[in-house]
């Protein structure tokens, strides 16, 4: 698998998709079959023996039919008492669940509880750091608006490429075809919402 590399140290990612696939009774075989890719790489993806890339874990999580928020672990309720029984959610910054992800790239949940439908989140992409390791573009379920918060990213389309830099915002279609990389020499943050269709 190209875009599949040993996993790096950092939140277990894989055990919580190991837990998304089960509570949805999808084998792994299934899912497998749904990606594209062998059981033996799934096996491994939810062992942490292989970590996803981007493009990956954005396939598994459409695959299980929940939003990419369902990958972060739970935020430790807030020291304050504050949260949903308050008629509010709060997250504090030292609660702030993160992934880390194939080539380095990091995901931060931004949203501080269940958003239906919503996906809020800040990533950092280190120096030539890619959604996903092909060249290949790719798509996926939803519509997305990003900001850039420091550094460059570029996103390849199909007859087009667009660089982002601090202050700019994009918003696009997630089924057009695309591609997320940092062709810069410093690591690129930038915040993402990526609106869901409903099931």
């Amino acid at each position: 698998m190209p875009d599949l590399d040993p996993a790096a140290d950092g939140p277990d990612v894989g055990a919580r998709l190991r837990d998304l696939r089960r509570r949805q009774g999808m084998s792994a075989r299934a899912l497998a079959d749904t990606l594209g890719i062998s059981p033996s790489a799934v096996s491994q993806i939810e062992r942490g023996v292989l970590q996803p890339s981007v493009s990956r874990l954005i396939a598994i999580t459409d695959a299980l039919g929940v939003p990419l928020a369902a990958v972060f672990e739970a935020s430790a309720p807030d020291r304050d008492g504050a949260g949903t029984d308050a008629g509010f959610a709060l997250q504090r910054a030292e609660h702030s669940s993160t992934v880390e992800l194939d080539s380095g790239v990091t995901f931060r949940r931004l949203s501080p509880g269940p958003s239906p439908g919503i996906d809020y989140f800040e990533s950092c992409y280190p120096p030539g750091a890619s959604a996903h390791s092909e060249t290949e573009l790719f798509r996926h379920d939803g519509y997305e608006v990003g900001t850039m918060i420091s550094g460059e990213l570029t996103i390849d389309f199909e007859q087009e490429r667009v660089v982002l830099r601090p202050g700019d915002a994009i918003s696009f279609s997630c089924a057009r075809p695309h591609r997320i990389h940092n062709t810069s020499a410093a690591p690129a943050v930038a915040q993402w919402l990526i609106v869901h269709p409903p099931r």
